[in-house]
């Protein structure tokens, strides 16, 4: 079992800045990929940000140049700094986490609980 602990979330002000964290624990022999994603009332969820194990990025174009994603291989954490911040950017943000419990496991997906951003003055 994997477990992923989200923070940062919370109400800020259009043209504010937040900071999301991720940490993942238990079960865990290596992280691939970590990534965002959010999901607005009436919407899909949909991939914000992601990150290889090698620091290879990917964002959605929506953040492009305003949110940026990293991460600490020694913790297991995932961050997204988000500036800049749109009314439009309001969701609940899930941290996604691609893992193999073993030597050549499978690679497993874990989800987060999921934090609320508002944007709102």
């Amino acid at each position: 079992q994997v477990q992923l602990v989200e923070s940062g979330g919370g109400l800020v002000q259009p043209g504010g800045s937040l900071r999301l964290s991720c940490a993942a624990s238990g079960s865990i022999f290596s992280i691939n990929a970590m990534g965002w994603y959010r999901q607005a009332p009436g919407k899909q969820r949909e991939l914000v940000a992601a990150i290889t194990s090698g620091g290879s990025t990917n964002y959605a174009d929506s953040v492009k140049g305003r949110f940026l994603i990293s991460r600490d291989n020694a913790k297991n954490t995932v961050y997204l700094q988000m500036n800049s911040l749109k009314p439009e950017d309001t969701a609940v943000y899930y941290c996604n986490v691609a893992y193999m419990y073993r030597p050549a496991s499978p690679v497993l997906n874990a989800w987060g609980q999921g934090t609320q951003v508002t944007v709102s003055s």
